[in-house]
Parts: structure tokens; sequence; C-alpha cells
């Protein structure tokens, strides 16, 4: 799943590996409780942030902030570790211009 760094297209891409990363913090409730934590979320406001570019973006910032779990999720997901990177880029550009649109 390459990501190129522009149109739309490369955010619904970066849209979907964002959401199969919450998926995969999901999974695991040690992940999600750690997750939740930080985030300040419930499970039940989950749904509604992630309709949010710039809620999926952090998702991917949260993943990528941690090396072990960056690897573990590219792993699960078949992607290289780079294109995560990528798509956090991508949803931070794109949801900064969502709100100011």
């Amino acid at each position: 799943m390459a990501i190129s760094r522009q149109g739309a297209a490369a955010a619904e891409v970066a849209e979907v590996l964002a959401i199969q990363a919450l998926a995969f913090i999901a999974e695991d409730g040690e992940r999600l409780g750690r997750f939740l934590a930080l985030t300040g979320l419930g499970p039940g406001e989950i749904r509604q942030a992630a309709q949010e570019r710039a809620f999926l973006a952090g998702v991917l910032e949260y993943i990528n902030g941690d090396e072990a779990l960056l690897l573990s999720f590219a792993n699960y997901a078949e992607v290289d570790p780079a294109h995560v990177v990528a798509a956090e880029q991508v949803l931070a550009e794109t949801g900064e211009n969502d709100a100011d649109g």
C-alpha cells in the first residue's frame, strides 16, 4: 500500500491505514488502555473522533512514537513502516486544511 503525498487519494489511503492502526490498538486491552489514557477519550468517544483526519493523524503519531509498536503494526498491516510515517504526514496536512476550510 504505497502512499503518495498528493491528492485526495493519498488522504483516503492514509485514512484507511489509520483506521487499521486504531483497530490494531483496540485488539489489545493494554494497548487500548494506554491509548485512551493518553488521549483522554473514553471508549464510546472513539468512533466519533475517528471521523476526523486530525484524530487519525494522532493515532498514527501515537504508533510512530514507539518504534516497537510501529514495527508490530507495520507487520500486522503488511506495510513498510515508512508508509505509516508518510500516512501520518498526509493526514496531518489534510487535517489542517480541513480545519482551515
